[in-house]
């Protein structure tokens, strides 16, 4: 299956993040270039001490060292683990991301970070994305902890704070990731991202269990604190950080605990500590531990408060089943901390089983909606699994003049105009010329507002993010348009790369080649490029007088650029081991 036709699979909110890969398009032999440099690296690097699977994992989702892969031909493996994925542009919100991790789609990102990443990137991007977290899903516990996150995820409830840094983050890794950014741009990013970090207010539950993900997902590790190996995608796709983590003096390990939710992290940084857990099975545990204290499981009072709090859209589902998805602005409770009334402001919508009932979407509730919680008087079971019989014995009928007396003084008054339900169960009363009274006989509905649709429930027993029936009203973020954008400085070098490329592998000696002015415009124009150096160096003559002034130009810049000398010295290492057994390129 290629990903136009899963793409059609996805729910139609999901669809706006998919992007179009444009393979041949899309990268540049520089992009190639910096895959094959870090890849090698890593797998080296890791062998000893990444997850057994990983490496496992490399081949059964497709991942080439040579090449950055194709989407399409990573669907045909994927699908052999249950698995399917689809690229997006950067970063996309988390409760997005968190629906498609759900239904087992793998967002990779498209683009490949820059040769100023190159040991490590705030940014995601196709090494992060592809080889580090795809070969992990060859491990079916990870594989179901993975989905499993996904479906507490989007349940929970996120707030304006949580977008606000979500925009920031993303536009901050875009500045950095772009060679042509100046640095009051620079500047200006950090400075937003830094004021948010610095008030962050009371963490939202998507704010808790985010870091959980990152403490696992992305940055962790599985063993114990003495003995532990790799699985953390983050750490994967690292080649800074998948050494530097592996140092007990340097980054501190702690058993992985629920308590890793109290842990803040930057995503811009190097982390200072790490989360060992036992096992992907463990995980799970974890997870299933936080999931049981958030609002989609215990409901209730304190949950609408959270809703009510978080100022973004948010659904309440009421005992009856039905759910009321809107910006919940009121609550009502009595003196035992029961809700009694529950409110929206602006767009609200009405859904049971997560699709939403007919002529009760946004066109309809456009203002907000309203409505009592509980049981009425006199009537000894709840009020949605009463029969025909019962409310006819306390005079409620349609068409009629009809009062509901809730316990907690809230009346309703009105002529009964309808009555919907579901399986023998009541879920919705609709009125005409109603008034509705709180327990003060304040007015909370008046008759001049038109017709009055009443919820039927007893109690509140879930409160989620988002919308109930998103397909109908779609509450994410849009997708962002803002990408860093290559200066035409970038597109000469990444030319260069290209005639590099297609030079052939070195053989025999000689002088005045293709590759020998190549060389000279390097050196003239593009003299502090590194992995540009080592890919030619790959290219000429082992006799040459080119691979000479290559390797001692190589060495100087080692020296005059000691931030790059690591670089250089893996890109070296890595020619003459491969040269041991064949021609290629870096």
């Amino acid at each position: 299956m290629n990903q136009v036709e899963i793409t059609r699979q996805l729910p139609s909110h999901l669809r706006q993040f998919v992007a179009d890969q444009n393979y041949a398009s899309r990268y540049s032999a520089k992009d190639h270039a910096v895959w094959r440099f870090v890849m090698r690296q890593l797998v080296e690097q890791l062998k000893h001490s990444a997850h057994p699977v990983y490496f496992e994992g490399l081949e059964k989702t497709g991942i080439s060292l040579e090449a950055i892969p194709s989407i399409d031909d990573m669907n045909v493996r994927l699908a052999k683990l249950g698995w399917r994925a689809i690229v997006v542009d950067g970063f996309i919100p988390p409760q997005a991301f968190m629906e498609l991790q759900s239904l087992r789609v793998l967002a990779i990102a498209l683009d490949m970070r820059s040769i100023h990443h190159i040991e490590y990137t705030p940014a995601p991007d196709i090494i992060h994305e592809a080889a580090g977290h795809a070969p992990i899903l060859a491990d079916v516990e990870y594989s179901d902890y993975l989905q499993r996150f996904g479906e507490v995820g989007m349940k929970a409830i996120y707030n304006q704070y949580d977008l606000d840094l979500y925009e920031a983050v993303r536009q901050l890794s875009i500045v950095k990731e772009s060679e042509d950014a100046t640095e009051s741009e620079i500047f200006a990013a950090q400075g937003k991202l830094e004021r948010l970090v610095g008030n962050p207010g009371q963490p939202s539950e998507l704010a808790l269990l985010t870091r959980l993900h990152w403490w696992t997902v992305e940055y962790g590790l599985v063993g114990d604190v003495e003995h532990y190996s790799i699985f953390g995608a983050g750490l994967l796709s690292s080649l800074e950080e998948s050494l530097i983590c592996m140092d007990d003096n340097k980054v501190k390990k702690i058993p992985l605990t629920v308590d890793a939710i109290k842990t803040a992290y930057d995503i811009t940084t190097l982390q200072p500590q790490l989360f060992v857990t036992k096992s992907c099975r463990h995980l799970t545990q974890i997870l299933d531990e936080y999931a049981r204290t958030m609002c989609y499981q215990t409901g209730g009072a304190r949950s609408v408060e959270t809703a009510i709090e978080a100022k973004v859209v948010t659904s309440c589902e009421l005992s009856s089943g039905i759910t009321v998805s809107g910006i919940f602005t009121t609550l009502l409770q009595n003196v035992i901390d029961e809700v009694i009334y529950i409110g929206t402001t602006g767009p609200s919508q009405l859904t049971l089983a997560g699709t939403e009932l007919e002529g009760h979407g946004v066109g309809y509730h456009p203002d907000g909606f309203g409505s009592p919680v509980g049981r009425i008087c006199n009537l000894m079971k709840p009020l949605e699994t009463a029969s025909e019989y019962e409310l006819q014995e306390m005079n409620i009928r349609r068409g009629e003049i009809t009062t509901l007396e809730f316990l907690s003084g809230i009346t309703v008054t009105g002529r009964l105009k309808s009555m919907y339900k579901n399986q023998a169960l009541m879920l919705l009363m609709t009125f005409e010329d109603c008034i509705v009274l709180d327990p003060a006989s304040n007015i909370l509905f008046d008759p001049a507002w038109g017709t009055y649709d009443m919820v039927v429930g007893e109690f509140v027993r879930a409160v989620f993010s988002g919308s109930a029936d998103p397909t109908r009203f779609d509450v994410y973020p849009i997708a962002s348009k803002s990408q860093a954008l290559p200066c035409e400085r970038d597109l000469e070098e990444a030319h260069l790369y290209q005639r590099v490329q297609d030079l052939p592998t070195m053989s025999g000696s000689g002088g005045g080649s293709e590759a020998d002015i190549i060389a000279l415009k390097v050196l003239r124009d593009f003299p502090d490029s590194w992995l540009l150096l080592i890919n030619l160096l790959s290219r000429v003559p082992a006799d040459s007088k080119t691979k000479t002034e290559l390797t001692a130009h190589l060495y100087a810049l080692k020296i005059r650029r000691p931030q790059l000398a690591d670089l250089i010295s893996r890109g070296i290492n890595s020619l003459e081991l491969n040269s041991l057994n064949k021609d290629t390129t870096l």
